[in-house]
């Protein structure tokens, strides 16, 4: 075995750390006899140049090169793939104009259901082609995400008994809605004449109170106007509104005319 000779004072050979010199790591001098070293007074620049070359930033550059080549990004770019597109699939937009209506519509069919007209005219704001758009809407009608018959009946459901609307105020909405006519009259056809004025009654009820101590013709054109407003029919809110005030008293004559 050969053993190493360890020159006392000595400057330590380039490249040699604490486990070859077996001296101090500081950049002091080694005095002999002592087993330390003596301060310098200075730091030595080349020992801190040499530290930083092997230290972070050494480690920096030999982490970088062993990236990894095969990430997704140069993946594609080996296979060609153009760069818009590339960009595209790393925002998360489908490239597929049949991928990007189906997310539409589930995007907007979360939470809330949806018409067939609702749908499609939201495609074509997006500038979806139409046969994309055709082949997802059949498909969402096939599985049942888009059922206008199933909407139209929750929504004469709700809007009835919730804001009180009569039949002809809810035709009017649901073809705003683009919901077919057929669809629509089946819809509002379960809402029979005498519920619906039930439900004027009621909501000429909650409004008398707040118009007492107005004259009487004023009490009928508020009323009767609320009512119109909802789409009740002229005659059923002039029946009604009169029964509402001949039960406070209130004299009805000459209220049989149209208000």
């Amino acid at each position: 075995m050969t053993r190493r000779t360890e020159w006392p004072g000595g400057p330590a050979e380039p490249g040699d750390g604490p486990e070859f010199a077996g001296g101090p790591t500081d950049g002091s001098a080694y005095e002999p006899g002592t087993g330390r070293g003596a301060r310098s007074g200075r730091r030595s620049r080349g020992g801190a140049d040499a530290g930083a070359g092997f230290g972070e930033g050494a480690g920096r550059r030999a982490r970088s090169g062993t990236r990894s080549s095969g990430s997704p990004s140069s993946s594609r770019a080996e296979r060609g793939e153009p760069r818009d597109q590339r960009d595209k699939r790393d925002k998360g937009e489908p490239r597929d104009p049949v991928e990007q209506a189906r997310n539409i519509c589930l995007r907007l069919l979360t939470g809330t259901p949806r018409t067939r007209k609702q749908l499609a005219d939201a495609l074509r704001k997006r500038e979806i082609p139409d046969e994309a758009a055709e082949e997802v809407l059949a498909r969402f009608e096939d599985v049942g995400l888009i059922d206008d018959a199933a909407f139209a009946g929750a929504w004469v459901e709700s809007r009835h008994h919730g804001r009180g609307l009569a039949r002809r105020a809810l035709v009017r909405e649901l073809r705003t809605k683009g919901v077919d006519s057929s669809v629509i009259d089946e819809a509002v056809g379960r809402l029979d004449a005498d519920q619906e004025e039930e439900t004027a009654r009621e909501l000429v009820a909650r409004k008398l109170r707040s118009t007492r101590g107005l004259d009487r013709d004023k009490r009928l054109r508020r009323l009767a106007g609320m009512l119109a407003r909802k789409g009740y029919g002229e005659g059923m809110a002039l029946r009604v509104v009169r029964q509402a005030l001949e039960e406070e008293g209130e004299d009805t004559e000459g209220l049989d005319e149209p208000f």
